[in-house]
């Protein structure tokens, strides 16, 4: 199978998940269904990459259960976290704006959006695992990428249980999280997942795969002026009056020493 062959199997994947998915939207009238789903959805192509390529070895392994292990913790804290709140307030605002329209307008600008962008995204993985050359530096360079995604990956989930603890608070109610990691970011959660697919990326570098960069481009680009920091902060202001004093003295995105 060649490369373009491999591409073109995953963006049928992908695609078809996120049909299965939009239709499952329909019966629960629930288009929030799609956010668990995210992470899972770059495990299933991962696997499938897997059993498309002819040979395995330690960037295929690597690239293999960074994502998965990524994918599965994101999905099963977003259904944890989810459970039994409905639809989410962005949807739920989409669903009133278009009205009886919304069934095919979530088809393309919700499920099929995310299908793509899932799909070109993982391109890192998907070469990673096809090429894996070797190279004198590509163990340096994959060494790198794995502390890089480590990093991620603590960030994340450290970042995740410390607002998880915080929102069980009684007290909690309008208040701003700025303990922790959060103290030093508002939004310790999407650097981590900037670090996550970096590390990726590194990795599938260092196998062969460094053309791949637009991929993690565009994601750095999704998480801090689309649909992560600016997406979240629109109307957080309006919502907890003590965020605007949280902006003045916290870094949005990279971390850092809290301003005075």
């Amino acid at each position: 199978m060649t490369f373009v062959q491999l591409t073109l199997v995953n963006l049928s994947v992908a695609l078809a998940m996120m049909l299965a998915l939009w239709a499952a939207s329909l019966v629960k009238r629930d288009a929030s269904i799609v956010d668990p789903f995210w992470g899972f959805g770059f495990v299933i192509l991962g696997w499938v990459t897997l059993f498309c390529v002819e040979t395995w070895n330690l960037w295929t392994w690597t690239l293999l259960v960074m994502v998965s292990l990524w994918g599965l913790r994101l999905s099963a804290y977003l259904l944890w976290r989810n459970r039994g709140k409905g639809e989410d307030r962005r949807y739920a605002a989409m669903r009133d704006k278009h009205g009886r329209r919304f069934w095919w307008v979530s088809l393309f600008t919700v499920f099929g959006l995310q299908g793509l962008v899932m799909w070109f995204v993982s391109l890192p993985i998907q070469a990673g695992m096809y090429l894996s050359e070797e190279s004198s530096l590509g163990g340096l360079v994959a060494g790198f990428g794995v502390v890089v995604w480590g990093n991620g990956m603590f960030f994340e989930t450290v970042g995740d249980f410390q607002m998880a603890r915080f929102k069980a608070r009684p007290d909690s109610e309008g208040k701003v999280m700025d303990q922790g990691l959060w103290r030093y970011t508002r939004h310790p959660n999407y650097f981590g997942d900037f670090c996550v697919w970096w590390g990726h990326y590194l990795v599938a570098a260092s196998g062969g795969a460094w053309w791949t960069i637009l991929s993690p481009v565009i994601m750095s680009f999704l998480l801090m002026k689309v649909s992560g920091v600016a997406l979240l902060e629109s109307d957080m202001e309006e919502r907890r009056p003590e965020y605007r004093d949280y902006v003045m003295r916290t870094n949005a995105f990279f971390p850092g020493p809290p301003k005075r």
